[in-house]
């Protein structure tokens, strides 16, 4: 805008101060406070099941499923037809980076879904099978709890609203 002359030309020569509100603005990446993070890789993964897509792809693919490493940032996606499919690309995914990172997982994040945390009845809560997993395979279980979405907001940036 400059160049064409639509606005004048800054002056940066007399620039005395620092403008605290500019720099904080710039801080957009930091993270919240409160935000439980890791400091190795496999110590936090974060899950999300994304879906059902308003078509399916033509293999009949309903949702897709993210695993991502809180502290590397790297992620994997895995198409499924159904949300009873999330502890078997679990499995998958488990398999494959414990292998070649040689460490092991030590704790996954996700919704309170009932792929995830299982189901209510009338007398009490039923652990679903990736819950049961995770306990058997001594992987701890964290649910973000309703209302802060800061806590799974990670995951919600790499794939969208």
């Amino acid at each position: 805008m400059c160049k064409e002359s639509i606005l004048p030309p800054l002056n940066h020569e007399n620039i005395d101060e620092v403008c605290i509100p500019c720099i904080k603005g710039k801080l957009t990446n930091l993270r919240k406070k409160g935000a439980l993070g890791s400091k190795g890789l496999l110590e936090l993964i974060h899950t999300n099941v994304c879906g059902p897509f308003p078509n399916p792809t033509h293999e009949g693919f309903n949702y897709f499923i993210t695993f991502t490493d809180d502290f590397s940032k790297y992620g994997y996606i895995y198409l499924i037809k159904e949300k009873s499919s999330a502890l078997d690309k679990f499995k998958i995914y488990k398999a494959e980076v414990e292998n070649q990172l040689n460490l092991k997982i030590k704790v996954v994040r996700s919704d309170r879904g009932g792929e995830y945390y299982g189901r209510f009845d009338e007398t009490r809560r039923n652990r679903g099978p990736f819950a049961k997993f995770l306990q058997e395979e001594g992987i701890i279980a964290q649910y973000t709890n309703p209302g802060t979405p800061q806590q799974m907001e990670f995951q919600k940036e790499e794939i969208g609203p």
